[in-house]
């Protein structure tokens, strides 16, 4: 079995990504799980990359691994932290949560394997932004635009709600 540059790449990427999500669930500094989620997020934009959705990773990148994390960091130092530790979970809890994600995979491997996809020669990857770019200000545009919006009274909904937090811990 001959291995091609982009299965190598996929494969690096894919690693990257597992890594990234496992070193997320497990370390326990709020930066550090930060940074591991923005190598998640970035080779997930590299595997789009690799499928020809050349706008789809620079969203990835510019939502996820930039305005995603920086909110995630505010809303960190914005809430209030008790340092209550959780009670440490079993063994029996621990071989019965990794038996239980050993069965999805094997679930997924086995769901994967059988599924016969025939291909189908297609232009989809030529000139994809322009495409996404046309059905968005065309088709698209009042979602688009009610999205923008509800965005919008989000974020003056979340300043809002942060001052009156802040308000009534200067009371106390």
């Amino acid at each position: 079995m001959t291995f091609s540059g982009e299965f190598l790449a996929f494969m690096g990427l894919a690693l990257v990504a597992v890594i990234g999500g496992v070193l997320l669930l497990n370390l326990t500094k709020v930066m550090h799980m930060v940074v591991a989620l923005v190598f998640t997020f970035v080779s997930i934009a590299g595997i789009y990359v690799l499928l020809s959705a050349e706008f789809v990773a620079a969203v990835q990148i510019l939502i996820y691994s930039g305005a995603i994390t920086i909110i995630m960091l505010f809303g960190i130092m914005l809430t209030k932290h008790n340092d209550e530790s959780e009670p440490q979970a079993g063994k029996l809890r621990k071989v019965l949560l990794f038996l239980g994600v050993v069965g999805f995979a094997f679930a997924v491997y086995i769901g994967i394997y059988n599924f016969d996809i025939p291909q189908v020669p297609t232009a989809l990857h030529e000139n994809n932004t322009m495409q996404i770019g046309k059905a968005l200000y065309s088709k698209w545009i009042i979602p688009f635009e009610l999205v923008s919006v509800l965005l919008l009274v989000a974020l003056v909904g979340s300043i809002i709600l942060a001052k009156k937090d802040v308000k009534g811990a200067d009371k106390q």
